[in-house]
């Protein structure tokens, strides 16, 4: 290990140079920031890992039943499992999507699940990401420089191969595809995560496009070319859904595909994830997922939520308003670490206004007991500090449900900070999955 720190200037160095970068907005400007890499991984025992897999694959498939069930015979709200509120006022549910099947019945394909490890030792799920999760790029590349700068630190350790992550992504795509090439749907150059979007297009052999270079004509959606437009069968998009296509969503959007959705509706083209996921992810629902695995699988949720409490419930809501100087209060429209409250931060006058906005939109928040998770070591300044850490896992849905082995690891740089996302400021390590 000492090995591998002792080339920390020169990963960074390298990272620079390959343009590891996220693009984060603030007070309406775009800045675009080198993705800060801390060489210190983290190490997760394969023994661990294999909970940690069988728990997520058992969370993804639940999620993927949901969607489609909502979407279709709605059996879950029917039998009072999900109340109907729940569904329909989620601003991820999308009636434009009702009844449409996406190709081989699969809607998440990229699921990017967050979780923590508690100082218990238990991982908590803290969110389900299944529209356009990001990051799966940051830990390949990095793992990359890595061996190159420190080959003699990968003889040393037995770590699990995370190089495979570009064969998973074409697996998945080539199983969902309905003939036609694979393409990468970026918004463009200045949004946050194009240089995954660019380096994920290459690790999985297909082709990168912005919304002016496809087209759709009689349902089939096609990529244009310097001769004859060539057909799209599956197209892995990174814009959101209420941008994707301006006949049927956001008419102002300049980023869209007029008519994808006609194609897609159509069969003729394979979605990635599928629009209307939104439904599954919203943080109100997230209440619900232990109940979906029972519901739809039969089984215990393997991997726990956060002890989470819903003021849409009258019991909750009033455990809510007593406990508000110690819970996490959570918006569930927002994302990226916004929306985001800690109870104690608050004067008691805040507190007030919180649990009167709480009583008028009960709907709207989630409330959480702070889990105190572990702090990892960092490298600040050439000195060891400890930082809170999260963990972002990445599940592939295709033909089988597999995790990656490896995944995003994203830390605090402020001590004082529980918030680690990478949209608020955050650094970034690998995750070795350590071989026994």
């Amino acid at each position: 290990m000492k090995t591998l720190l002792a080339h920390t200037k020169e990963i960074n160095e390298q990272l620079a140079r390959y343009g590891v970068k996220f693009g984060i907005y603030k007070d309406g400007t775009f800045n675009e920031r080198l993705f800060p890499f801390d060489p210190v991984p983290r190490q997760i025992p394969e023994k661990d890992y294999e909970v940690l897999e069988k728990g997520l694959i058992q969370r993804v498939t639940a999620l993927n039943k949901f969607i489609y069930d909502i979407y279709h015979d709605k059996k879950i709200v029917r039998d009072g499992v999900v109340p109907e509120e729940f569904v329909y006022r989620s601003p991820g549910y999308l009636a434009q999507c009702e009844g449409i099947t996406p190709s081989k019945d699969v809607y998440s394909h990229i699921s990017g699940i967050d979780l923590v490890e508690g100082k218990d030792n238990e991982w908590y799920i803290l969110e389900d990401n299944l529209r356009i999760p990001s990051g799966a790029s940051y830990p390949l590349i990095a793992r990359t420089l890595c061996r190159r700068c420190s080959p003699e630190t990968f003889k040393r350790y037995r770590v699990r191969d995370n190089r495979n992550y570009g064969a998973l992504l074409k697996r998945t795509m080539d199983y969902v595809n309905t003939g036609g090439i694979n393409v990468i749907f970026t918004p463009g150059r200045y949004n946050a995560a194009y240089f995954e979007h660019s380096y994920l297009a290459e690790q999985a052999g297909a082709v990168l496009a912005e919304s002016n270079d496809l087209f759709v004509e009689n349902q089939t959606l096609y990529y244009r070319t310097s001769r004859d437009p060539v057909k799209v069968g599956a197209v892995y998009r990174r814009v959101s859904d209420e941008y994707m296509d301006p006949l049927c969503f956001e008419p102002s959007s300049l980023i869209g595909i007029p008519n994808l959705m006609d194609a897609y509706r159509a069969g003729n083209v394979a979605v990635m994830n599928a629009p209307g996921n939104g439904v599954a992810d919203d943080k109100g629902i997230y209440y619900f997922v232990p109940k979906m695995v029972k519901y739809y699988l039969g089984e215990d949720a393997i991997l726990k939520n956060a002890p989470t409490y819903l003021p849409y419930y009258e019991e909750d809501r009033k455990y809510t308003l007593d406990n508000i100087h110690r819970l996490v209060i959570k918006d569930v429209a927002e994302a990226g670490g916004y929306g985001v409250v800690f109870g104690e931060n608050l004067t008691q006058e805040q507190r007030e206004d919180l649990k009167n906005t709480i009583l008028n939109a009960p709907r709207r928040f989630i409330a959480q007991e702070v889990i105190d998770f572990k702090d990892l070591p960092i490298l600040d300044n050439g000195e060891t500090v400890e930082r809170k850490a999260d963990l972002r896992a990445f599940v592939l849905s295709g033909e089988n449900v597999q995790v990656w082995p490896s995944g995003l690891t994203r830390f605090s740089r402020n001590p004082d900070s529980f918030v680690v996302n990478s949209s608020q400021g955050g650094g970034f390590k690998d995750t070795w999955i350590v071989c026994q």
